[in-house]
């Protein structure tokens, strides 16, 4: 089943193949998919809103960021196990139908070809920073990866990302990586970056943001507020921002830290 939403420029509504499923470690898996047909202009930062079937206790879809799109039609999404509706799709097995509503909501902005731009993610926020080094590197700009977590099981996909550019990675625990905290890494204190987009913990992006902000740094962050309906009527995951209170889903997830109330 595909069906567009006449509201909304460019989303649909299908049911999408489950082709591979890789168990990462006990808290990540991801899931790729075969898409009906190809997608046009996706923006690093956009969305699906998956349904969950055969959990009773899940009633809405759950948003996961578009982890990569190939020319195959393969659709990436990184999960993390975090609570029921997460549980019940990492059930799910290869030849199973999903059903999706892809692509929502705003993405990344795009930087100068000139640009030293920096990519952080954290947790599961690492998702569309592979995307979007993939299409930054595809049009020739050096792209730098810094990922950080708790520990080493929260750094993932590193093979992936190391394709598209140099990576970095710090850890709380030093498990892997510097040990510290993204902010604290050496990278920020040895490289002049004019350029910085993130995703990952709401604490994790605002002390991104205020280091950005001291440093005149361009930063754009993926917020991942809480979104049940993906198109603005909920009003669920409403954002302050300085225009504002506004959907996250419509208007973001991606913001100009400049716009936020932090």
């Amino acid at each position: 089943m595909i069906e567009m939403i006449m509201d909304m420029p460019k989303s649909y509504i299908m049911d999408c193949r489950l082709t591979e499923k890789r168990i990462l470690n006990n808290r990540y898996f991801l899931m790729i998919f075969q898409i009906p047909f190809q997608l046009a202009d996706v923006q690093p930062g956009q969305f699906a809103q998956v349904r969950i079937d055969g959990s009773p206790t899940t009633f809405l879809r759950r948003p996961l960021s578009i982890c990569l799109l190939t020319s195959k039609n393969e659709l990436w999404l990184l999960v993390q196990i975090a609570g029921e509706g997460s549980r019940k799709l990492s059930l799910a097995e290869p030849g199973d139908m999903v059903n999706m509503i892809l692509p929502l909501g705003k993405g990344f902005s795009k930087p100068d070809q000139t640009d030293k731009v920096l990519l952080i993610g954290g947790g599961v926020g690492m998702a569309p920073m592979l995307i979007l080094g993939k299409q930054l590197s595809e049009t020739g700009i050096h792209v730098s990866f810094l990922l950080g977590g708790r520990t080493e099981s929260d750094i993932v996909l590193t093979e992936e990302f190391t394709k598209y550019g140099e990576l970095h990675c710090t850890t709380e625990d030093g498990s892997i990586g510097e040990k510290g905290f993204v902010t604290n890494h050496s990278l920020l204190q040895t490289t002049d970056f004019n350029r910085i987009y993130t995703c990952g913990p709401k604490p994790m992006m605002q002390a991104i943001a205020k280091y950005a902000g001291e440093k005149g740094i361009e930063c754009e962050v993926s917020l991942e507020n809480l979104m049940a309906c993906g198109i603005g009527a909920c009003l669920c995951c409403v954002e302050d921002t300085v225009e504002g209170h506004v959907c996250t889903c419509t208007e973001g997830p991606v913001f100009n830290t400049k716009l936020l109330k932090w």
